[in-house]
């Protein structure tokens, strides 16, 4: 097969949707199909790809054998869309983070010896001791989370082994619900996946091992070693490093796709198979950041990528392994406080038009006078508070400004200094090559890009990629195929927008001092 030629499948398990994408050697997209869970598959009577227990609805899960049929009709339009599947070479998925599948015992040998004539769901319909998943949206397990920090110290202690305190979503609390409350289906499972390695062992033609970045989102292995740590094991279930094994390196390979796929659909015997991760730290890898980058997805909730050597323990944020480099990590720092924010002051201050919202912001001096706002509509992780806050230059609370575009400036500069305060926080060093990569639907507002450059003292890019943690996943294909994690130099070249004036250190670092004596008294 010539270089020109190969081609490579990355996958998206998402909470609603299954999505495939066929790429060649430059990264460019091929084929791309989509199996949408409520519209495709309705007899499974999900809303939003997932179930609600209608007796607790903190009880949030989704039925295992509708991913796999998903992949069956997914494999079916890659067909009908004429799909070389010889020409594969590798393949690797993204997965929603921290929900967890558990095989029935024998679940092993019944997906190595599939029967190429048939689909996958029909066979593996009793491959699940457990038939619904628990999902990252599920938040029972309360109790759970309060015995993983106590065994080991306290919340603090946790996220300093694990890289987050214990959250409800977290697969390990997850698993100490099941042990308590359905322990003869615990004793029945033969191995516990993540969704990710779920999605790889499907292909595999075995269960296949939990990658570090993706590992490092269940609250039970040790970040810096790269294992479970024995007493957040014995914690959550007896015998649960049996039913984990081992993590492997991110973007390794774990084998050749399995016979059932190239006997039912003509891939190359050869075709392998790469670990695949989780959809935040495919993310990182789809928006080709690096060392130096700092990703800011700007949506409904505002998301900090952060790539770090030395991370600082902090309790409302996340440190995951780092799935391009063994020796580094990533940091994600949530605010929730995001675009439905941004969109409540345009419309209450610049008559719903962002048109006019835009020349507001621009009007106004950079450092706004020293008046800083913060917006929090809803409970912000990063404070922990809520409603809104107005100060002047002397750090004194208002209750209003004196015009609409102060208005605007203090809440836009509010929200990127405290993006900043935060990061700063969890070990993140802005220095000269320091760049910041939006992304999100306010990404494609320059006024607030300019503000985002000027608090963080960076120049700020765009890349023109709609779906990163999918192609993330074809990325994570290329580099486990080629052993080089330089190929993700293939994806589309940033394009810078705006650059920060020069004097913009010397107002907004007093200024980010400022918003800590601020947010320490709010939060008081």
């Amino acid at each position: 097969m010539s270089e020109n030629d190969k081609t490579f499948l990355g996958l998206d398990l998402s909470t609603q949707q299954l999505k495939g994408a066929v790429v060649d050697e430059n990264l460019r997209i091929i084929c791309e199909e989509t199996v949408i869970f409520d519209t495709h598959l309705p007899e499974y009577r999900t809303n939003g790809g997932v179930t609600v227990n209608k007796s607790n609805p903190h009880e949030i899960t989704a039925p295992t054998i509708m991913w796999v049929k998903a992949l069956d009709l997914l494999m079916d339009k890659l067909t009908v869309a004429s799909v070389d599947f010889s020409k594969i070479v590798a393949i690797s998925g993204t997965a929603q983070q921290h929900g967890s599948v558990y095989w029935q015992n024998g679940a092993d040998k019944t997906l190595e010896n599939l029967d190429p004539s048939n689909f996958l769901h029909s066979q593996l319909a009793t491959s699940f001791s457990i038939a619904n998943s628990p999902t990252w949206m599920d938040s029972t397990t309360k109790i759970e989370c309060k015995c993983l920090e106590d065994a080991v110290g306290g919340p603090e202690k946790l996220a300093e082994i694990t890289g987050s305190r214990a959250y409800e979503r977290f697969t390990g609390s997850q698993i100490a619900r099941i042990v308590v409350h359905r322990p003869e289906a615990y004793r029945n499972t033969e191995r516990i996946s993540i969704v990710s390695s779920f999605l790889a062992s499907l292909f595999l033609g075995k269960i296949a091992p939990i990658d570090y970045s993706d590992g490092s989102g269940m609250n039970l292995m040790d970040i810096k070693t790269k294992k479970w740590d024995q007493r957040l094991l014995d914690t959550c279930g007896p015998n649960l490093a049996d039913k984990l094994k081992d993590p492997v390196p991110s973007c390794s390979c774990l084998g050749t796709v399995s016979s059932y796929f190239v006997e039912r659909y003509g891939f190359n015997e050869n075709c392998k198979v790469i670990a695949c991760s989780g959809d935040n730290p495919s993310s990182l890898i789809g928006m080709g950041l690096k060392k130096e980058w700092l990703g800011v997805s700007l949506g409904t909730s505002d998301t900090l990528f952060l790539w770090v050597s030395n991370p600082k323990t902090v309790l409302n944020g996340h440190i995951l392994c780092n799935p391009l480099d063994q020796h580094a990590f990533m940091a994600m720092l949530v605010f929730k406080n995001g675009s439905l924010t941004r969109e409540k002051i345009r419309n209450k201050y610049a008559h719903q038009s962002w048109d006019e919202f835009s020349e507001l912001l621009e009007r106004t001096p950079r450092g706004n006078f020293g008046y800083i706002g913060l917006h929090f509509d809803v409970e912000e992780i990063l404070p922990v508070a809520i409603g809104e806050h107005r100060f002047n230059k002397e750090g004194k609370k208002l209750t209003k400004f004196s015009s609409n575009e102060i208005e605007i400036r203090a809440a836009i500069e509010g929200q990127f200094l405290t993006r900043r305060l935060f990061a700063e926080d969890i070990g993140f060093q802005i220095g000269e090559g320091t760049k910041i990569l939006a992304t999100g639907g306010a990404s494609a507002n320059r006024a607030i890009l300019q503000v985002l450059s000027d608090v963080f003292g960076c120049p700020v890019y765009t890349q023109d990629i709609v779906n990163s943690a999918m192609m993330g996943a074809a990325c994570q294909a290329k580099i486990g195929f080629t052993g080089n994690s330089e190929n993700i130099s293939d994806l589309p070249p940033p394009k810078l927008i705006c650059e920060p004036y020069k004097n913009s250190e010397e107002i907004y670092k007093p200024m980010v001092l400022k918003m800590r004596e601020i947010l320490r008294n709010i939060t008081s």
